[in-house]
């Protein structure tokens, strides 16, 4: 099995030591992801455009995405995003999970982190 690991530059994945994407097995593994902006909604889009740029390197998009977990500091601004994940995953909604827990910086409103098929 050949493993193919993707960077996307960020400082963080030299810093702690991960790859934004990893290719394994028919599976791509997305690694958590944060956004830039003010709000949970900013930070969600965000987040979403940087998976979606991931999967595409991958080989493949949002229709693929078979897992999604969702990690909130606070589970409430949950579903201020809801829009913009029906959006994303459109008819091809991925099984879910939303946890509620502290991220890496209190700036974070909001992680993401898929696994999707590839279509080889």
């Amino acid at each position: 099995m050949t493993i193919r690991r993707i960077k996307s530059g960020g400082i963080f994945e030299e810093k702690i030591g991960y790859c934004r994407v990893v290719v394994a097995g028919g599976w791509v593994y997305v690694a958590g992801t944060v956004g830039q902006g003010d709000t949970v909604q900013a930070q969600c889009q965000s987040a979403l455009d940087t998976i979606r740029a991931a999967l595409l390197r991958a080989g493949c998009d949002f229709s693929d995405v078979v897992r999604v977990t969702y990690m909130l500091p606070e589970a409430a601004e949950f579903e201020l995003c809801w829009p913009l994940l029906v959006a994303a995953f459109g008819d091809n909604p991925p099984a879910a999970k939303m946890i509620e827990c502290g991220l890496i910086d209190p700036k974070y409103r909001i992680e993401i982190e898929v696994t999707a098929m590839l279509h080889e």
